[in-house]
């Protein structure tokens, strides 16, 4: 409130024009949860609880070993402990996040009540008997592995295979724990395997397409499909086996359907991007970068060339080169607010900056960040845009402008020494005035865009580039951002900054190569020859006169 009022006396007096810029914040209790240890063993007590159920009151014969239902919840927590574990372990990053623990362990959850549902309504309607058993092919293996795999990663998709398979294997009865383990286990590799690179919806049918002939392969292999192929084929039932096949074919590709019409609610909530998704981002058709082609067309085409530039180096790394591409599409929309102030869209001769001080001009530059920030979320673009858009300058120095202003500095108190200006007339120059607000890149991908950002517009700099001079430009931005700190806040390491430098000189010298230079056309619309090759013409019509062999 008191901000406002503020504001209110800020305007009446004219300094200020009443607006408030937007910013990317967030509940500072959410914040606090985000990370809270007490809310995750509070989450994961609730995944025990709902296991627990489920293991207990699972109508199977689990045999003499796990006889009692609280043997098996024992059993189930023990698994459970050793998930954590490992999910501490080597997922460190992802056990931290609450919301990253819920979706994963929820997804589990989700997975092993199907399960339980399945095996209670084939038990009800007897079809899980030898002669027709619908039930191993009626179990939606992959849709724990793939949901996670597309959200969070293969790794995480593996994660779930695993241990999805072995709490599972406590829902069966002792005959059918083996073969459900086998069958899990494989089906749920398949499904991670076949939906680690999916870019596009209408490939989660086709994945689902593969896990289905997996599992029919597996039904073949262990005996569930066509009971007795493999010894004589005159005892197959072929219009069961034909059901069979066809349910656990329907059964994998609706798994997969399902899963993705469960991504684009999942994403939102948990704040996921995948891949399908940033290519939808992509579509250059977008309202803020069809208003950089007509305001700013410097600034789109940089921004393009930023694009490609970020896009092979993160590839080169293993990084998310989908996402640096759509990222490095907006990271400069911030331009948009003042277009004419940025050197790329500025006519030649006609430079607005020769009117402003040193000060000023590097206030509008640096604005650009905020300006940028409060219209992407004006447009509801991405939250990983926004935070690329406030990451991709860092705080690093607005360096022509803070050397202009010290030149400044001196040729004041030179003049003051001449006694032709008063010591008050210097004016104060501080690092502070020209550095970016930040924060510096948190993530690999905001380096590698920052680190094109300021290749990109260096090499527009070079006079006659060659690959020397390219390679000493990167070198000397990579060297300054390091030795700046620049890139201490993100984990890109010195041999993937090396691998990064590399890329980025092989995209520059396929974009700044030298042409061979073509004839130009005279008056009278011949092409002009050297003089070399109207030599050789002469020579080769005077041989053709002498042998009697008429040339062209």
């Amino acid at each position: 409130m008191f901000k406002a009022l503020k504001r209110l006396q800020l305007k009446r007096r004219g300094l200020s024009c009443g607006r408030t810029r937007r910013k990317q914040s967030e509940n500072e209790l959410f914040e606090r949860l985000r990370e809270s240890t007490v809310l995750r063993t509070l989450l994961l007590l609730a995944f025990m609880a709902g296991l627990g159920a489920l293991v207990y009151y699972a109508p199977v014969d689990r045999g003499r070993f796990l006889s009692s239902p609280w043997n098996a919840v024992i059993v189930a927590g023990m698994i459970f402990g050793t998930a954590i574990v490992h999910l501490y372990v080597n997922h460190c990053d992802i056990f931290r996040r609450n919301s990253r623990v819920l979706l994963v362990f929820g997804a589990i959850l989700l997975h092993l009540a199907l399960i339980q549902i399945i095996s209670r309504v084939t038990r009800a309607n007897q079809f899980d008997t030898p002669e027709a058993n619908f039930k191993f092919f009626l179990l939606p293996y992959a849709l724990a592995p793939m949901l996670l795999c597309i959200l969070i990663g293969r790794n995480i998709g593996i994660f779930a295979t695993v241990y999805g398979s072995l709490f599972g294997t406590l829902l069966m009865n002792t005959s059918e724990a083996v073969l459900f383990n086998i069958s899990s286990l494989i089906g749920g590799f398949v499904a991670v395997y076949v939906t680690g690179q999916v870019r596009r919806r209408s490939r989660f049918l086709r994945a689902g397409f593969y896990v289905g002939v997996t599992v029919l392969a597996l039904g073949l292999v262990l005996g569930q499909l066509a009971p007795g192929i493999l010894r004589e084929v005159a005892t197959v039932d072929w219009d069961m086996t034909g059901k069979q096949a066809l349910t656990g074919l329907l059964t994998a590709i609706a798994t997969a359907v399902a899963v993705g019409g469960l991504i684009p609610l999942l994403e939102p909530v948990f704040k996921i991007t995948t891949d399908i998704s940033w290519i939808e981002l992509s579509d250059l058709n977008h309202p803020l970068l069809k208003r950089m082609t007509l305001e700013a067309p410097g600034t789109y085409h940089h921004s393009l060339v930023v694009a490609n530039l970020a896009e092979a180096a993160a590839e080169s790394i293993g990084a998310n080169a989908t996402m640096c591409r759509v990222a490095s599409y907006f990271h400069d929309i911030g331009k948009l607010a003042k277009p004419g102030y940025f050197i790329e869209n500025i006519a030649e001769g006609d430079n607005p900056h020769d009117d402003l001080t040193p000060t000023m001009s590097a206030l509008v530059i640096i604005a650009h960040v905020k300006d940028g920030v409060d219209l992407a979320l004006k447009n509801k673009l991405n939250t990983e845009i926004i935070d690329i858009i406030e990451q991709h300058h860092g705080n690093s120095l607005v360096y022509f402008f803070y050397r202009r202003a010290l030149d400044q500095q001196e040729e004041m108190r030179e003049q003051v020494e001449e006694g032709n200006a008063n010591a008050e007339d210097i004016p104060s120059v501080g690092e502070k005035g020209f550095r970016y607000p930040g924060p510096k890149p948190q993530f690999k991908e905001s380096g590698i865009i920052s680190l094109a950002d300021a290749v990109e517009s260096a090499s527009r700099t070079l006079q006659k580039p060659t690959p020397q001079k390219i390679e000493q430009t990167i070198d000397g931005i990579i060297g300054s951002r390091i030795k700046d700190g620049q890139l201490d806040e993100c984990d890109l390491t010195l041999f993937e900054l090396n691998v990064i430098k590399r890329s980025f000189l092989t995209t520059l010298r396929s974009m700044m190569h030298n042409r061979i230079s073509y004839p130009k056309d005279d008056s009278s619309g011949e092409i002009k020859r050297p003089a070399k090759a109207k030599r050789v013409e002469k020579d080769t019509k005077r041989a053709g006169k002498k042998t009697g062999v008429l040339l062209p």
